[in-house]
């Protein structure tokens, strides 16, 4: 009984960081793990009238679950998560964007006339696409390399000269801001699409770019986690050994 309530007090993001399984769980009840990854259990069923042991049960079957183990993100170094989030999760997104536009704006000019919400979905991705491209070059340009900095300066036990952003949480609250905004956009495009269920009239291609978007969502939801609930934690708790 004392695990349990251990378990209702615990935060969501910290569930997924301890196992990325438990995201499907999560999904499975609408919650958003990702940048809503603060609040606790208990909090997050009260909202929403959902039975917290029967959520409780589902998480705990699916930790001791011996299948399809997790990767421990959480183990890895912060320069190799970087890594990892920049060749995986940001060229996914540079990869996937132009594909997901073309085929938005063939849609939109065959079918938007029997279904004019495709308008609304196009703008909002449109939007998505051109907030991730800045986005992402923030955190290239600016954030990574400075945490990476760190890193290194942690190896060889040199000290580092301050940022000109002063501390690294000022462009880390900036980027959990943009994380928040990609995903009210794709929350929005959820609920538009029917969560990504084509209408029963919808040709190929329009399968195929619901099925594109559900994609893209749930991959930026793993880039967002690994962000928002590992990183950015780590990278803020590492530079305070500098100011020891």
């Amino acid at each position: 009984m004392e695990v349990l309530n251990n378990n209702a007090k615990k935060q969501i993001g910290q569930f997924v960081a301890d196992d990325f399984r438990t995201a499907a769980v999560f999904s499975n009840y609408g919650i958003d793990f990702c940048c809503k990854g603060q609040r606790s259990i208990e909090e997050v069923c009260k909202k929403n009238d959902i039975n917290i042991n029967e959520l409780l049960d589902k998480l705990n079957a699916v930790l001791h679950s011996n299948t399809d183990q997790s990767i421990d993100y959480k183990s890895w170094p912060l320069d190799l998560l970087i890594d990892y989030i920049e060749k995986k999760h940001h060229r996914y997104v540079e990869e996937k964007i132009p594909v997901l536009r073309q085929f938005l704006d063939k849609l939109c000019n065959v079918h938007a006339e029997r279904h004019p919400e495709l308008y609304k979905i196009n703008e909002l991705f449109t939007a998505s696409a051109n907030e991730l491209a800045t986005h992402m070059k923030k955190e290239e340009l600016i954030l990574f390399p400075f945490v990476r900095k760190m890193v290194s300066a942690t190896k060889s036990k040199n000290p580092i000269e301050a940022p000109h952003f002063g501390t690294v949480e000022n462009p880390i609250t900036m980027m959990m801001q943009e994380h928040d905004n990609e995903g009210e956009r794709f929350r929005q495009i959820a609920e538009l699409t029917n969560n990504y269920n084509p209408p029963a009239d919808a040709c190929n291609t329009y399968r195929v770019t619901f099925a594109m978007l559900d994609e893209f969502e749930k991959d930026l939801h793993l880039h967002i986690h690994l962000e928002n609930n590992i990183l950015f934690p780590k990278a803020i708790k590492l530079e305070q050994q500098f100011h020891k």
